[in-house]
């Protein structure tokens, strides 16, 4: 089958779909990623064949206006921005999807669906995050996290979400579905989803009583191991001359001040007696220099680096946050937004780390009172391996496949 995956965003949108596209090309199938041009090596380089969409919106949330938007400042600027790189983006996913068999898609991406029901192949939405479909059992991740408000309350949150996702991009995707698809609009036809994956495991998150049978949590995605890469000498040599480290890194996340957030984690580190590996990825810290105790790195698998952590502190992606749990790591969360104070509360409820730590309140001395938490709480120790030796036992690619492959053939057989 040719299988065609759009997903947009950063890094974390992008890995775990990838790590689908490997996992279906060696079960066989012809994979096309569609995503942005800035990973376009990522792709390639994992064996599958890239389509490019448009770049621009990521690069706007780089900027100063995306960065204070993200951190809960006015975002009606940059939106109105947003709008004619997001139909630039349709076009570009209806192009490079006009072959497909199935099209399993990233709910960002706003036309996949509408161009399987064009084509008349499956739609599968895939997500890490459990956005998409209601339940009464807890409210949706993005409102509130954490907490039950009831199990009326808790349903209508998610219509309320899901309402104010999608209320802005109607008029035009209705437009574009009009011009380049030549279809009415949704609401006079709308586009089924064949099947809902979400990519997570239900360790960390139970499945729901409530959800429907076409509803099914496979396992994490995991990328098991990215061609060609070896870690650098001076990180083996920094592994082998001390005890093991704490890793710090925020992901793709944009900070306002990298650097001061790079000196308040290393200055917690330092109070706290520990050394540790800060990754400065995309935008979240910015350090040039640390000293003996403190290495910093650009990046490196977390399949590799986390095994040989004492513990990790993060933005709580949600990605990130299962890595951390596959390895047997307690996990401090230091969320900014969108989904990452309900991954925090997660790792928190499971006993597997403190209580997440808010960006915005984040203090040298409140760092600090955490890290030595993290790193000297036994108990949250233990529960953190035995969630690590249940998560390592799921293989969530393999059943995503496996759910694919019989939903397709399903189709085509209907």
């Amino acid at each position: 089958m040719q299988i065609v995956i759009p997903t947009v965003g950063t890094r974390g949108d992008v890995q775990p779909y990838v790590a689908l596209g490997v996992g279906l090309r060696k079960a066989g199938h012809d994979v096309r990623i569609i995503t942005l041009s800035q990973f376009e090596s990522f792709v390639t380089g994992e064996g599958l064949e890239f389509a490019p969409t448009n770049a621009e919106f990521l690069e706007l949330l780089n900027t100063p206006e995306g960065k204070k938007a993200i951190s809960g400042g006015n975002p009606l600027g940059v939106f109105k921005r947003v709008m004619p790189m997001l139909r630039a983006m349709l076009d570009e996913i209806w192009e490079a999807s006009r072959d497909a068999d199935a099209i399993v898609y990233h709910p960002k991406t706003l036309a996949s669906e509408h161009v399987a029901a064009k084509l008349g192949v499956p739609a599968i939405r895939a997500s890490v995050v459990p956005l998409y479909t209601p339940t009464a059992e807890f409210p949706v991740p993005i409102i509130n996290a954490g907490r039950s408000l009831g199990g009326i309350v808790n349903h209508a949150t998610w219509g309320l979400f899901l309402m104010g996702v999608y209320a802005p991009y109607v008029k035009m995707v209705d437009g574009w579905r009009a011009d380049s698809l030549g279809l009415p609009s949704a609401k006079q036809q709308p586009a089924p989803i064949a099947q809902t994956l979400y990519g997570y495991s239900e360790h960390i998150v139970p499945r729901p009583a409530d959800w429907p049978d076409d509803v099914v949590i496979t396992g994490t995605w995991f990328l098991e191991a990215e061609t060609g890469w070896t870690p650098s000498g001076e990180l083996t040599a920094f592994l082998d001359r001390g005890d093991p480290p704490v890793y710090v890194g925020f992901g793709s996340m944009p900070s306002q001040d990298p650097l001061k957030v790079a000196e308040t984690v290393i200055s917690a580190l330092r109070k706290a007696g520990l050394r540790g590996v800060l990754a400065s990825g995309f935008g979240g810290m910015e350090a040039s220099a640390a000293g003996d105790d403190i290495l910093v790195i650009d990046a490196a698998p977390h399949s590799w680096l986390f095994p040989r952590m004492s513990a990790v502190v993060h933005h709580g992606g949600a990605g990130t946050t299962a890595a951390g749990l596959r390895a047997g790591r307690p996990t401090l969360v230091v969320p900014t937004g969108v989904d990452q104070p309900f991954w925090g509360a997660r790792v928190a409820a499971l006993g597997a780390g403190p209580k997440p730590l808010p960006a915005k309140r984040l203090t040298v001395d409140g760092l600090a009172s955490a890290l030595r938490e993290l790193t000297t709480d036994t108990e949250m120790q233990m529960r953190a391996g035995e969630l690590g030796r249940q998560i390592s036992q799921e293989d969530g690619v393999a059943r995503a496949i496996a759910e694919i492959e019989k939903m397709a053939q399903g189709h085509a057989s209907a």
